[in-house]
Protein backbone atom coordinates (compact mmCIF):
# COMPACT_ATOMS: atom_id res chain seq x y z
CA UNK A 1 0.00 0.00 0.00
CA UNK A 2 1.37 3.41 -0.89
CA UNK A 3 1.78 6.06 1.82
CA UNK A 4 1.08 5.20 5.44
CA UNK A 5 -0.75 2.00 6.26
CA UNK A 6 -4.07 2.25 8.09
CA UNK A 7 -4.07 2.92 11.80
CA UNK A 8 -3.70 -0.11 14.10
CA UNK A 9 -5.33 -0.32 17.52
CA UNK A 10 -4.54 -3.27 19.81
CA UNK A 11 -7.53 -3.80 22.12
CA UNK A 12 -6.70 -5.79 25.23
CA UNK A 13 -7.28 -5.87 28.98
CA UNK A 14 -8.92 -7.92 31.71
CA UNK A 15 -11.54 -10.52 30.88
CA UNK A 16 -14.99 -9.10 31.56
CA UNK A 17 -13.83 -5.46 31.31
CA UNK A 18 -15.70 -4.80 28.04
CA UNK A 19 -13.50 -5.78 25.09
CA UNK A 20 -16.39 -7.22 23.07
CA UNK A 21 -18.38 -4.01 23.52
CA UNK A 22 -15.40 -1.89 22.41
CA UNK A 23 -14.79 -3.96 19.28
CA UNK A 24 -18.47 -3.82 18.33
CA UNK A 25 -18.50 -0.01 18.59
CA UNK A 26 -15.28 0.28 16.58
CA UNK A 27 -16.84 -1.88 13.87
CA UNK A 28 -19.87 0.44 13.86
CA UNK A 29 -17.47 3.36 13.47
CA UNK A 30 -16.06 1.82 10.29
CA UNK A 31 -13.02 0.02 11.66
CA UNK A 32 -11.97 -3.41 10.41
CA UNK A 33 -12.14 -5.63 13.50
CA UNK A 34 -10.43 -8.96 14.25
CA UNK A 35 -11.08 -10.54 17.66
CA UNK A 36 -9.16 -13.18 19.62
CA UNK A 37 -6.39 -13.36 17.03
CA UNK A 38 -3.66 -15.97 17.69
CA UNK A 39 -0.54 -13.92 18.37
CA UNK A 40 1.47 -15.88 15.79
CA UNK A 41 -0.87 -14.59 13.07
CA UNK A 42 -0.49 -10.88 13.86
CA UNK A 43 2.28 -10.26 11.31
CA UNK A 44 0.42 -12.26 8.67
CA UNK A 45 -2.68 -10.15 9.26
CA UNK A 46 -0.74 -6.90 8.94
CA UNK A 47 0.97 -8.06 5.74
CA UNK A 48 -2.20 -9.35 4.12
CA UNK A 49 -3.83 -7.09 1.50
CA UNK A 50 -7.07 -5.48 2.56
CA UNK A 51 -10.26 -7.09 1.34
CA UNK A 52 -12.53 -5.41 -1.16
CA UNK A 53 -13.85 -2.12 0.20
CA UNK A 54 -11.53 -2.25 3.23
CA UNK A 55 -8.60 -0.26 1.85
CA UNK A 56 -7.59 2.56 4.15
CA UNK A 57 -9.85 1.49 7.02
CA UNK A 58 -8.26 1.53 10.49
CA UNK A 59 -7.71 -1.92 11.98
CA UNK A 60 -8.60 -3.00 15.54
CA UNK A 61 -7.19 -6.30 16.80
CA UNK A 62 -8.52 -7.91 19.97
CA UNK A 63 -5.90 -9.94 21.85
CA UNK A 64 -6.08 -11.03 25.48
CA UNK A 65 -5.30 -13.94 27.81
CA UNK A 66 -7.63 -16.24 25.82
CA UNK A 67 -5.66 -15.78 22.60
CA UNK A 68 -3.47 -18.68 21.49
CA UNK A 69 0.21 -18.01 22.14
CA UNK A 70 -0.52 -14.98 24.32
CA UNK A 71 2.54 -13.67 26.18
CA UNK A 72 2.40 -9.97 27.12
CA UNK A 73 6.13 -9.15 27.16
CA UNK A 74 6.90 -10.48 23.63
CA UNK A 75 3.72 -8.84 22.35
CA UNK A 76 4.81 -5.45 23.73
CA UNK A 77 8.24 -5.97 22.15
CA UNK A 78 6.66 -6.71 18.78
CA UNK A 79 4.40 -3.65 18.99
CA UNK A 80 7.47 -1.50 19.74
CA UNK A 81 9.23 -2.93 16.68
CA UNK A 82 6.24 -2.20 14.46
CA UNK A 83 6.05 1.36 15.75
CA UNK A 84 9.78 1.96 15.24
CA UNK A 85 9.51 0.62 11.69
CA UNK A 86 7.16 3.50 10.88
CA UNK A 87 4.52 3.56 8.18
CA UNK A 88 1.61 2.95 10.54
CA UNK A 89 0.04 4.72 13.54
CA UNK A 90 -0.09 2.15 16.37
CA UNK A 91 -1.92 2.52 19.69
CA UNK A 92 -2.97 0.18 22.48
CA UNK A 93 -6.24 0.36 24.42
CA UNK A 94 -6.21 -1.44 27.78
CA UNK A 95 -9.53 -2.10 29.53
CA UNK A 96 -9.23 -2.28 33.31
CA UNK A 97 -11.82 -2.93 36.02
CA UNK A 98 -11.92 -3.41 39.79
CA UNK A 99 -11.78 -7.02 40.94
CA UNK A 100 -15.04 -6.93 42.90
CA UNK A 101 -16.92 -5.62 39.87
CA UNK A 102 -15.40 -8.29 37.62
CA UNK A 103 -16.48 -10.96 40.11
CA UNK A 104 -20.00 -9.55 40.03
CA UNK A 105 -20.07 -9.59 36.23
CA UNK A 106 -18.89 -13.19 36.00
CA UNK A 107 -21.43 -14.22 38.64
CA UNK A 108 -24.23 -12.36 36.89
CA UNK A 109 -23.47 -13.90 33.48
CA UNK A 110 -22.69 -17.34 34.99
CA UNK A 111 -19.50 -17.50 32.95
CA UNK A 112 -16.24 -19.02 34.16
CA UNK A 113 -13.13 -16.89 34.21
CA UNK A 114 -10.76 -18.15 31.45
CA UNK A 115 -7.86 -18.44 33.90
CA UNK A 116 -9.88 -20.06 36.71
CA UNK A 117 -11.85 -22.91 35.18
CA UNK A 118 -11.91 -24.88 38.43
CA UNK A 119 -11.19 -22.07 40.89
CA UNK A 120 -13.09 -19.02 42.18
CA UNK A 121 -13.22 -16.14 39.72
CA UNK A 122 -11.18 -14.00 42.12
CA UNK A 123 -8.18 -16.29 41.64
CA UNK A 124 -8.32 -15.96 37.87
CA UNK A 125 -8.78 -12.19 38.06
CA UNK A 126 -5.71 -11.80 40.29
CA UNK A 127 -3.62 -14.06 38.06
CA UNK A 128 -4.71 -12.26 34.91
CA UNK A 129 -4.08 -8.80 36.38
CA UNK A 130 -0.50 -9.76 37.18
CA UNK A 131 -0.03 -11.31 33.74
CA UNK A 132 -1.40 -8.26 31.90
CA UNK A 133 0.60 -5.59 33.76
CA UNK A 134 3.23 -5.14 30.99
CA UNK A 135 0.47 -4.33 28.50
CA UNK A 136 -1.22 -1.95 30.94
CA UNK A 137 2.03 -0.03 31.41
CA UNK A 138 2.60 0.09 27.66
CA UNK A 139 -0.90 1.19 26.65
CA UNK A 140 -1.51 4.78 25.51
CA UNK A 141 -5.20 4.47 26.39
CA UNK A 142 -6.30 2.95 29.72
CA UNK A 143 -10.04 2.91 30.44
CA UNK A 144 -11.33 1.73 33.80
CA UNK A 145 -14.86 0.38 33.25
CA UNK A 146 -15.68 -0.30 36.91
CA UNK A 147 -18.47 2.28 37.06
CA UNK A 148 -19.39 2.12 33.37
CA UNK A 149 -22.63 0.82 31.97
CA UNK A 150 -22.51 -0.63 28.46
CA UNK A 151 -23.79 2.70 27.12
CA UNK A 152 -21.13 4.62 29.05
CA UNK A 153 -18.38 2.49 27.51
CA UNK A 154 -19.82 2.87 24.02
CA UNK A 155 -19.84 6.66 24.43
CA UNK A 156 -16.24 6.60 25.67
CA UNK A 157 -15.10 4.63 22.61
CA UNK A 158 -16.94 6.93 20.20
CA UNK A 159 -15.38 9.98 21.83
CA UNK A 160 -11.85 8.56 21.74
CA UNK A 161 -11.81 6.79 18.40
CA UNK A 162 -14.58 8.34 16.31
CA UNK A 163 -13.38 10.38 13.35
CA UNK A 164 -14.09 13.94 14.43
CA UNK A 165 -12.09 15.34 11.55
CA UNK A 166 -10.56 17.92 13.88
CA UNK A 167 -7.41 18.33 15.96
CA UNK A 168 -9.38 19.54 18.98
CA UNK A 169 -9.42 17.13 21.92
CA UNK A 170 -12.76 15.47 22.57
CA UNK A 171 -14.12 17.36 25.57
CA UNK A 172 -16.49 15.85 28.14
CA UNK A 173 -18.03 17.58 31.15
CA UNK A 174 -19.29 15.29 33.92
CA UNK A 175 -21.21 15.82 37.17
CA UNK A 176 -21.07 13.22 39.93
CA UNK A 177 -21.60 12.61 43.64
CA UNK A 178 -18.57 12.03 45.89
CA UNK A 179 -20.74 9.84 48.14
CA UNK A 180 -21.24 7.49 45.18
CA UNK A 181 -17.58 7.26 44.17
CA UNK A 182 -15.05 9.28 42.19
CA UNK A 183 -15.12 9.02 38.38
CA UNK A 184 -12.11 6.94 37.43
CA UNK A 185 -11.35 8.48 34.04
CA UNK A 186 -11.58 12.20 34.84
CA UNK A 187 -8.60 14.37 33.94
CA UNK A 188 -9.69 17.31 36.13
CA UNK A 189 -11.95 17.11 39.20
CA UNK A 190 -13.51 20.16 40.89
CA UNK A 191 -15.20 19.87 44.29
CA UNK A 192 -18.41 21.94 44.56
CA UNK A 193 -19.17 20.99 48.16
CA UNK A 194 -18.05 24.44 49.35
CA UNK A 195 -21.30 25.87 47.93
CA UNK A 196 -24.44 25.80 50.08
CA UNK A 197 -26.45 22.64 49.60
CA UNK A 198 -30.04 22.72 48.20
CA UNK A 199 -30.56 19.23 49.60
CA UNK A 200 -31.36 20.72 53.02
CA UNK A 201 -34.12 22.98 51.71
CA UNK A 202 -37.35 20.88 51.71
CA UNK A 203 -38.63 22.73 48.63
CA UNK A 204 -35.49 22.07 46.61
CA UNK A 205 -34.47 18.62 47.82
CA UNK A 206 -36.58 16.69 45.24
CA UNK A 207 -35.27 18.82 42.38
CA UNK A 208 -31.98 18.84 40.51
CA UNK A 209 -29.43 21.35 39.32
CA UNK A 210 -31.35 21.58 36.04
CA UNK A 211 -34.26 23.32 37.82
CA UNK A 212 -34.24 27.14 37.82
CA UNK A 213 -35.07 27.42 41.53
CA UNK A 214 -32.23 25.08 42.47
CA UNK A 215 -29.86 26.99 40.20
CA UNK A 216 -30.90 30.30 41.78
CA UNK A 217 -30.25 28.89 45.25
CA UNK A 218 -26.74 27.76 44.32
CA UNK A 219 -25.95 31.00 42.51
CA UNK A 220 -26.98 33.02 45.57
CA UNK A 221 -24.02 31.65 47.53
CA UNK A 222 -21.60 34.57 48.02
CA UNK A 223 -18.64 32.44 46.88
CA UNK A 224 -20.34 31.16 43.72
CA UNK A 225 -19.67 33.70 41.00
CA UNK A 226 -16.02 34.44 41.70
CA UNK A 227 -14.96 30.81 42.15
CA UNK A 228 -16.87 29.34 39.21
CA UNK A 229 -15.62 32.13 36.95
CA UNK A 230 -12.06 31.31 38.01
CA UNK A 231 -12.61 27.64 37.15
CA UNK A 232 -13.89 28.65 33.72
CA UNK A 233 -10.87 30.86 33.10
CA UNK A 234 -8.56 28.03 34.17
CA UNK A 235 -10.20 25.60 31.74
CA UNK A 236 -10.07 28.11 28.89
CA UNK A 237 -6.35 28.52 29.56
CA UNK A 238 -5.65 24.78 29.84
CA UNK A 239 -7.55 23.45 26.82
CA UNK A 240 -5.28 25.07 24.19
CA UNK A 241 -2.26 23.66 26.03
CA UNK A 242 -3.79 20.18 26.00
CA UNK A 243 -4.37 20.55 22.27
CA UNK A 244 -0.78 21.64 21.72
CA UNK A 245 0.43 18.56 23.60
CA UNK A 246 -1.66 16.32 21.34
CA UNK A 247 -4.08 15.20 24.04
CA UNK A 248 -6.98 13.54 22.24
CA UNK A 249 -9.60 13.71 24.99
CA UNK A 250 -10.24 15.71 28.17
CA UNK A 251 -12.82 14.89 30.83
CA UNK A 252 -13.67 17.61 33.37
CA UNK A 253 -15.67 16.42 36.38
CA UNK A 254 -17.63 18.47 38.92
CA UNK A 255 -18.61 16.78 42.15
CA UNK A 256 -20.88 17.52 45.08
CA UNK A 257 -22.04 15.19 47.83
CA UNK A 258 -24.96 13.47 46.10
CA UNK A 259 -24.35 14.50 42.50
CA UNK A 260 -27.83 15.94 41.94
CA UNK A 261 -27.76 19.69 42.69
CA UNK A 262 -24.59 21.79 42.86
CA UNK A 263 -22.39 19.72 40.55
CA UNK A 264 -25.15 19.41 37.94
CA UNK A 265 -25.77 23.14 37.81
CA UNK A 266 -22.08 24.07 37.65
CA UNK A 267 -21.37 21.45 34.96
CA UNK A 268 -24.16 22.90 32.81
CA UNK A 269 -22.90 26.46 33.30
CA UNK A 270 -19.30 25.60 32.53
CA UNK A 271 -20.32 23.65 29.42
CA UNK A 272 -22.21 26.71 28.15
CA UNK A 273 -19.16 28.89 28.73
CA UNK A 274 -16.92 26.44 26.88
CA UNK A 275 -19.34 26.32 23.94
CA UNK A 276 -19.36 30.13 23.80
CA UNK A 277 -15.56 29.97 23.53
CA UNK A 278 -15.74 27.64 20.52
CA UNK A 279 -15.39 24.25 22.20
CA UNK A 280 -17.89 21.40 21.81
CA UNK A 281 -18.22 19.57 25.14
CA UNK A 282 -20.61 16.71 25.75
CA UNK A 283 -22.32 16.74 29.17
CA UNK A 284 -23.09 13.70 31.33
CA UNK A 285 -24.78 13.75 34.75
CA UNK A 286 -23.78 10.46 36.34
CA UNK A 287 -25.96 10.58 39.44
CA UNK A 288 -28.79 12.82 38.30
CA UNK A 289 -31.39 10.05 38.65
CA UNK A 290 -30.16 8.84 42.05
CA UNK A 291 -32.64 9.21 44.87
CA UNK A 292 -31.85 11.96 47.43
CA UNK A 293 -30.65 10.42 50.69
CA UNK A 294 -29.97 12.24 53.94
CA UNK A 295 -27.56 9.46 54.91
CA UNK A 296 -25.29 10.34 52.00
CA UNK A 297 -25.47 14.08 52.54
CA UNK A 298 -24.40 13.92 56.20
CA UNK A 299 -25.56 16.53 58.68
CA UNK A 300 -27.38 19.72 57.63
CA UNK A 301 -25.54 23.00 58.22
CA UNK A 302 -26.22 24.71 61.57
CA UNK A 303 -28.98 27.31 61.54
CA UNK A 304 -27.66 30.86 61.58
CA UNK A 305 -29.04 33.38 64.14
CA UNK A 306 -30.18 35.61 61.29
CA UNK A 307 -32.46 32.89 60.01
CA UNK A 308 -34.41 32.77 63.27
CA UNK A 309 -33.51 29.14 63.85
CA UNK A 310 -34.64 28.03 60.38
CA UNK A 311 -32.34 26.31 57.93
CA UNK A 312 -31.52 27.93 54.60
Amino acid sequence: MSGRDPRLLLVTGLSGAGKSTVLKVLEDLGWEVVDNLPVALLDALLDAPAGQGREGRPLAVGIDSRSRGFKPAPLVKRMKQLREAGGRDIDTLFLDCAGAELERRFSETRRRHPLAEDRPAADGIAREREMMEPLRRWAEHVVDTTNYSSNDLQQEVRQRFGDSGEDEPVLSVLSFGFARGLPRNADLVFDMRYLRNPHWDPRLKPGTGLDPDVAAYVMADPAYEATVAQIEQLLLALLPRYRAEGKSYVTVAFGCTGGRHRSVHVAERVARTLRSAGHAPSVTHRNLDSAPQDGLEGRPPPASPASGGKQA
